[in-house]
């Protein structure tokens, strides 16, 4: 077999394993716990159903190829629950690790070309990067709202905190920032936050 395809069957291998990665993130209507692979999927959708709303023009292929990346890295990084404040302390150095060893197994061309996408979308500084960041924080929010808000009240998360994360969703999105303040307060009514 030809030794570069026989490096992307491995890496394709290797992502596989991305389904093994369970969030904390429930399912629609309180189903089991989403893995990341399904996270994935579901943003990479999401970013092309609400392109209209991104604050600027973006390359949706770019965006969503990010979406379908990001995450990757668990794979030997684990999960890191965005509101796990100590292993949000190591998170960079696993991750960083992570990507060096995954996209090391794909040919070099491939390998800069996605360790590259994965770098822009963690600086968050390109337009396509702001607006898979409103992607990784809508879709969880929106599975959360529609299990009433059990995520939140399972790990006892406040609004204060809901917001400061979603803070990066208004830099992707204006309009999909409304949507998201309009959630929230729904779920501080409700007394899920």
């Amino acid at each position: 077999m030809d030794e570069r395809i026989k490096k992307q069957i491995d890496f394709s291998l290797e992502i596989d394993k991305e389904k093994n990665i369970f969030r904390q993130t429930h399912l629609t209507d309180h189903g089991r716990n989403e893995n990341d692979a399904e996270h994935a999927w579901h943003m990479a959708i999401m970013s092309y159903l609400f392109r209209e709303y991104a604050n600027e023009d973006v390359d949706i292929s770019k965006v969503m190829l990010m979406c379908l990346i990001h995450d990757i890295v668990e794979i030997d990084a684990g999960d890191t629950y965005a509101y796990d404040d100590e292993a949000i302390k190591s998170q960079k150095e696993r991750e960083e690790k992570a990507k060096q060893r995954i996209f090391s197994i794909l040919p070099d061309d491939q390998k800069e070309e996605l360790m590259s996408l994965f770098d822009e979308f963690e600086e968050n500084a390109s337009p396509e990067a702001r607006y898979a960041h409103a992607m990784d924080n809508l879709q969880p929010l929106i599975l959360n709202n529609s299990n009433n808000g059990g995520d939140w009240k399972e790990h006892g998360i406040k609004a204060d905190r809901v917001y400061e994360r979603q803070s990066k969703t208004r830099l992707g999105s204006e309009k999909l920032y409304e949507i998201t303040d309009r959630i929230i307060r729904e779920n501080i009514k409700k007394g899920n936050l």
